[in-house]
């Protein structure tokens, strides 16, 4: 038997705690008092990982662990003109916004973003619906984006807006500065040796190797700075944390 590591008991508490999210939900969604105790829980799982973690790294694999099948979720393709046009001419004039609270706005472009230093990764995507594939993912690390457009001592979180949208609501999802800044934390451009497919995101993804999946933003079209989460949606933090489906820190 393997000994249990830290980041295997930490998985294996961070599953278990989602999937008992999501079978309560079924029994006890409509309970305010459950959903306190829900979001107690969250919390002290988000200390535990800061106050142990805040650097410890996510398994990398090699090459011949790569998943045969690494199945898409969530939207395939956006439905926003502006974003299938971009798509139409190999998103050659595409621009990723970085703003907020930040000194130096940025427009970058898909090839100024591959020009600069890279980082490729083998990793495991683990689905909150229970699946899990592992991918070779290369991009820029969020971080040295962040420092390029100089954050502002007041921002707290970074946001991700993105092409897709459930409903007429475009897609967005954040982090806090600790996991933005992670090594690993990077928004990807390439899978598996070529560029991003559209199913997964293209033309940029997030990430963040540390959260489950429904964490890593596909579609990213802007990346924000703020001082609070307040402002963003309903203020949960993400889409899906907005509608009470997920928790905003999804830590492994």
């Amino acid at each position: 038997m393997r000994p249990l590591s830290r980041r295997r008991l930490l998985a294996g508490l961070g599953l278990a705690a989602a999937a008992t999210a999501l079978s309560a939900c079924d029994r006890l969604g409509r309970s305010p008092a459950f959903r306190n105790f829900l979001a107690s829980g969250e919390w002290l799982s988000y200390r535990v990982h800061r106050a142990i973690g805040r650097s410890a790294m996510a398994t990398e694999y090699p090459e011949s662990q790569l998943s045969p099948v690494f199945r898409t979720n969530g939207n395939t393709r956006p439905r926003s003109a502006e974003y299938l046009r971009h798509a139409s001419q190999g998103f050659a004039d595409w621009r990723l916004a970085i703003d907020g609270l930040v000194d130096a706005p940025q427009s970058l472009s898909l090839a100024a973003l591959r020009a600069m230093p890279s980082r490729t990764q083998i990793t495991r995507h683990d689905c909150v619906e229970g699946w899990s594939a592992i991918g070779k993912w290369t991009g820029v690390p969020l971080g040295a984006l962040l420092e390029r457009a100089r954050l502002r001592p007041e921002a707290r979180f970074i946001v991700f807006h993105c092409a897709d949208d459930f409903g007429g609501t475009p897609y967005y999802e954040s982090v806090d500065l600790v996991d933005a800044f992670h090594e690993q934390t990077i928004l990807a451009y390439g899978m598996n040796g070529i560029d991003l497919p559209m199913g997964h995101g293209a033309p940029l993804r997030l990430r963040v190797e540390r959260q489950l999946g429904y964490k890593h933003a596909k579609f990213v079209m802007r990346v924000e700075a703020v001082k609070s989460l307040a402002e963003t949606g309903q203020g949960g933090g993400g889409y899906w944390e907005d509608r009470g489906d997920y928790d905003w820190y999804a830590g492994i």
